[in-house]
């Protein structure tokens, strides 16, 4: 492992002068988005590429708005970042920027190990990590088990890495570094970024349509055209955390629902083992955009072993919505033929209250596998909560639940 202290120092954010004591404690240096991006310019970094997360959502912002057409790239999933970030290194003999939140380490193992590795075909790239799960600090349970052990995880890895400092004279420091490492040992370099490092920047190009409802006013329909014994399962996100409080609202237990924390894109696989199992229970997957194309190959699984009890919600703003509101890597995807090619009996989209009415009465009279697409609009309201029942709770409340 390499991994560097720095000497903190505070610097006036307009004058950019030193703060000296005993000012220290009144005064909170951060990093400009704008300054970093001239940092990484420097280095010769003109394409990134990844997959939207909350630590890095202002600088993410940043570059979506300001880098060139064709050299931002947001993907599928953190592997296919890091391959494509290998071929733009190939072709141009420049490092690429991959941005991603530490739950996607598992995603670049292989086309890390197998690809960029210095030991393979030593292909540099620097990686820009969000940690959530930061030692120390609140966070959901899936963040914390990943946030304590990805340094191990690094450094298992071979990925020499340091913490990007939220001043632009120490960032400057360590992107010194991590370009002579690059480059002297032609693999990639990681920078670890906390939480509250970057300075806010609001997306000027944010993920924007024209559809009526919000997922919140979507999902109360599909939740009130489910039956007493149906089986739930969302994905990670807001989703999750609207549906509990919807069960709240509605004086439910919430028993019927498995709510998928962590493990973004493979509640429709879930799902698919519950419904392999408990055959004459309707098991509804509610899946968003970004999730489905992370994995979307889950989707020819489902088609391939047919389960009738499969019904497939997938709830479409074109947007990361959790994560800042970034758009998907290709919002125009045509999720209901591809369903179909891929086996599901039926696909369709919804997008108006009556619509989501008549489509629940389609999937509960039809066979599956079935997927209903509602087209939402993005956004959130401001006051949404988290589950207050631990993961373990959640966890044994559904499957005594599977038992009726």
């Amino acid at each position: 492992m390499f991994c560097r202290q720095l000497t903190r120092r505070f610097f006036n954010a307009k004058s950019r002068e030193p703060i000296e004591p005993p000012y220290l404690e009144l005064q909170r240096d951060f990093l400009e988005p704008a300054e970093f991006y001239q940092e990484l310019s420097k280095h010769g970094v003109s394409f990134y590429t990844g997959v939207p997360d909350s630590l890095l959502k202002d600088f993410c912002a940043y570059v979506q708005d300001n880098a060139p057409p064709g050299q931002h790239v947001i993907t599928v999933n953190e592997g296919t970042a890091v391959s494509m970030a290998a071929g733009y290194y190939l072709a141009t003999k420049k490092i690429p920027c991959v941005y991603l939140q530490n739950s996607g380490l598992g995603n670049i193992v292989n086309p890390y190990m197998s690809l960029a590795h210095p030991k393979v075909y030593g292909i540099p790239m620097l990686y820009l990590i969000g940690w959530r799960g930061e030692p120390g600090k609140k966070d959901e349970p899936q963040h914390l088990v990943q946030g304590k052990r990805m340094n191990g995880i690094l450094t298992e890895m071979g990925i020499q890495y340091d913490v990007l400092p939220d001043y632009i004279e120490g960032a400057a420091e360590v992107l010194d570094t991590a370009f002579y490492s690059m480059k002297t040992r032609n693999g990639p370099y990681a920078l670890l970024v906390k939480r509250q490092c970057f300075t806010n920047y609001k997306l000027q190009n944010a993920a924007k349509n024209n559809y009526q409802l919000t997922r919140e006013e979507a999902l109360t329909e599909v939740i009130q055209n489910t039956r007493p014994l149906d089986v739930c399962v969302s994905t990670t996100g807001f989703l999750s955390r609207e549906l509990f409080e919807l069960r709240q609202r509605l004086n439910q237990t919430g028993e019927q629902d498995f709510l998928t924390v962590g493990s973004m894109g493979h509640a429709s696989s879930i799902a698919l083992g519950i419904a392999q199992v408990k055959k004459s229970r309707q098991v509804y997957c509610l899946d968003g955009d970004g999730a489905m194309l992370m994995h979307l190959g889950a989707l020819a699984q489902v088609g391939s072993i047919g389960p009738t009890n499969y019904k497939h919600v997938l709830f479409n703003n074109q947007a990361h919505d959790s994560v800042g509101a970034q758009p998907t890597s290709n919002p125009s995807v045509n999720f209901t033929q591809i369903a179909l090619g891929c086996g599901y009996r039926d696909a369709f989209q919804v997008q108006t209250k009556e619509e989501i009415t008549k489509g629940m009465e389609r999937l509960n009279r039809n066979d599956g596998p079935i997927l209903m697409e509602v087209l939402i609009k993005p956004g959130v309201r401001k006051d949404l909560g988290r589950p207050t029942t631990t993961t373990f709770e959640n966890k044994e409340k559904f499957m005594h639940f599977l038992t009726y």
